[in-house]
């Protein structure tokens, strides 16, 4: 069995590509993908998102505000009511990116501290994006005693040494299609070096589809392509990526 740890099913093409969330999730299963986690980016967007997945006790939910959304609507009493669901077992996605939006580093920050302060007080783990603010998104998780609630690194890109820091914090890496592309060398190096036990696998659906299905809109369906690809790095069965990996999803997010 394959978990794809992290998907926006409320973002998939449902007029021309999918006919509805049913299909998409019978075509995750054919591909023994059995259980999800769809990633909320704006309060705007969370409620429409739940009300998707309401039926689907395989889906479960994170709720958080996007760096790149961070100027979209907020509020924190808000914010706390939509973690507290039962249905939502992380909180994120959050974290900081200077590479597209270095204007809004300061609300970024803030927001960022405030989504980890309310994972800390709800003990429910972080999922975190991360780009080009690497020192700064270690600082905050730090400052914010993430390590008492966890949580993962999403769609890791960075190196082994940031890879090292958050797993010193308790966190776990998350592996996308983006380590099956050609130039991503660096990234696959550091798969080399990173522990199974440490590992989770995602499609970030509907975007970074792995080779051989790159330039396609991406799905949950796709996380065992990212699977195979850490499997033949790493010269493991790819049972063992499944297995390992899997678990991991469950000791981070429902336990």
């Amino acid at each position: 069995m394959f978990v794809d740890s992290h998907c926006h099913l409320d973002k998939l093409n449902y007029d021309e590509l999918h006919d509805g969330i049913q299909d998409v999730l019978n075509k995750a299963k054919a591909a023994n993908v059995e259980q999800l986690l769809s990633v909320g980016v704006t309060l705007d967007s969370f409620p429409a998102m739940m009300e998707l997945i309401k039926p689907y006790p395989q889906i479960m939910a994170s709720c958080g505000v996007h760096p790149l959304d961070v100027e979209s609507n907020f509020s924190l009493e808000q914010f706390k009511r939509y973690v507290a669901d039962e249905r939502v077992v992380a909180v994120g996605e959050t974290g900081l990116d200077y590479h597209y939006q270095p204007d809004t580093a300061e609300l970024q920050k803030r927001r960022f501290e405030q989504q980890v302060d309310v994972a800390v007080d709800v003990n429910k783990p972080l999922i975190i994006h991360t780009r080009n603010a690497r020192q700064d998104t270690l600082d905050i998780l730090k400052n914010g005693h993430a390590e008492r609630c966890g949580g993962v690194i999403h769609c890791f890109t960075e190196d082994l040494p940031f890879a090292k820091a958050a797993m010193e914090l308790g966190f776990y890496i998350s592996i996308s299609g983006i380590v099956t592309f050609r130039q991503a060398k660096e990234l696959k190096e550091v798969v080399k070096q990173l522990p199974l036990e440490r590992l989770l696998i995602e499609t970030d659906s509907p975007y970074l589809a792995p080779i051989p299905h790159r330039g396609k809109e991406n799905q949950p369906a796709y996380v065992v392509e990212v699977a195979a690809y850490i499997a033949q790095l790493k010269g493991v069965s790819l049972s063992e990526v499944a297995e390992k990996t899997s678990k991991n999803y469950r000791d981070l997010f429902l336990s």
